[in-house]
């Protein structure tokens, strides 16, 4: 855990794979889940990604998670497998890509991330506009921020072809940036755009 820079002071060594076979055993039991987010273990905060039921998650109780995000891969988890299916899901890209906690403001870009894959029916607004999130916070220097920064702009730019042109828009403004992070992340999208596989997939 240490080699992927999470802390395992509060964790048990369970596997993720381990920790999806239980959660699919237990089925969707959103008190659960809120009892085992509150224990502060790692592995119990993984099961909570996948036991909570989204309908169910309040604003409130979103916030008062990400505020206990410590580490990237819990971060991620919540949103990839459960804030980005909760009815407030936009609403908190907006709100926390304002905010100055590290991993508040990572859960906002991964959760847009998140959305790319599993809102099929968003309008190409709200992925404008995650757009114009990504162009005004891409200076932040922050590693788990703009690492979170790059993959929403990059997945943003993959989902289709008119989103494509948009985020490529973007991720040549960005590398053409005198800051150092807005710099990086618009060249790393670029070198994504570029590949033939993208091409590909976007003709």
């Amino acid at each position: 855990m240490a080699r992927y820079a999470i802390p395992s002071d509060h964790a048990f060594g369970v596997t993720v794979t381990d920790i999806r076979v239980l959660a699919k055993s237990i089925g969707p039991d959103h008190k659960l889940a809120t009892s085992l987010w509150d224990t502060g273990w790692y592995e119990a905060r993984m099961l909570t990604a996948f036991v909570a039921e989204p309908a169910r998650v309040t604003a409130a109780q979103m916030d008062r998670w990400a505020r206990d995000f410590d580490n990237w891969a819990i971060c991620d988890t919540l949103c990839f497998h459960l804030f980005d299916r909760t009815p407030h899901a936009w609403g908190k890209v907006e709100q926390w890509s304002r905010r100055r906690e590290e991993f508040v403001k990572r859960a906002a870009f991964a959760t847009l991330w998140g959305l790319t894959v599993h809102d099929k029916a968003a309008a190409d607004r709200l992925f404008s506009q995650g757009l114009r999130l990504i162009e005004r916070e891409a200076n932040d220097d922050r590693n788990f921020v703009k690492k979170a920064v790059n993959m929403a702009l990059r997945a943003i730019g993959k989902r289709k072809r008119s989103l494509h042109v948009s985020a490529v828009a973007v991720a040549r403004r960005l590398a053409a940036s005198e800051e150092p992070a807005a710099r990086w992340v618009g060249k790393d999208a670029l070198r994504e755009f570029s590949s033939k596989s993208t091409k590909a997939r976007d003709a």
